[in-house]
Parts: C-alpha cells; sequence; structure tokens
C-alpha cells in the first residue's frame, strides 16, 4: 500500500520535457526526502521543511528501492513455493 501511494504521488507531478516538476517552484525533482517520502527540488531541500531531512538523488533511492523490492520478491516467491509443495503433498496424502 506504501508503494501505491508514493508511485500515486510521483505520477500526479507537472511533466515538461520528460522530467517531473515541483509544482510549488517549477524546477526539477531531482532528489527523494527519506523522512517524507517524496520527491523535491533544489529550492525544496533548503526550506525550512526539509532542511534537516535525510535526502538522496533520485536515481540512488530509485535503485535502493529496486533492490529492496527484489529482496521482497524473492522472500514471497520462496514462501509460495514451499505453500504449494506443503498443497501437493497434501493432496497426496487425501488421495
Amino acid at each position: 500500500a506504501k508503494i501505491i501511494e508514493i508511485a500515486k504521488r510521483w505520477s500526479l507531478q507537472t511533466v515538461k520535457g520528460g522530467e517531473k516538476l515541483c509544482q510549488k517552484h517549477q524546477e526539477v525533482l531531482k532528489l527523494f526526502c527519506r523522512e517524507d517520502q517524496a520527491l523535491i527540488c533544489l529550492v525544496c531541500r533548503e526550506s525550512q521543511a526539509h532542511r534537516h531531512h535525510p535526502v538522496v538523488p533520485v536515481e540512488e533511492a530509485a535503485e535502493e528501492d529496486k533492490e529492496k523490492f527484489q529482496a521482497h520478491v524473492k522472500i514471497l516467491k520462496d514462501r509460495r513455493e514451499k505453500l504449494l509443495e506443503l498443497k501437493r503433498a497434501e493432496e497426496g496424502k487425501s488421495l
């Protein structure tokens, strides 16, 4: 649910020349505020709202999140396979 919420927020940003723009400053959103889980521009970074928050470049945040998602997908696939094995074993017993 959190991933979907972030994706929805990203998709609502204005796009100009393929770049997402800050609605407040009309600057390119190049940074990701980890605390607020939001894309921000360089002007926002210096604002009171984000000045003391951990901020990383968008590409770095995307790569880190991609790695986390892939790890979670692997765990879920492993769990699914184990459940399918248990199901097959139980079906075999019932036959």
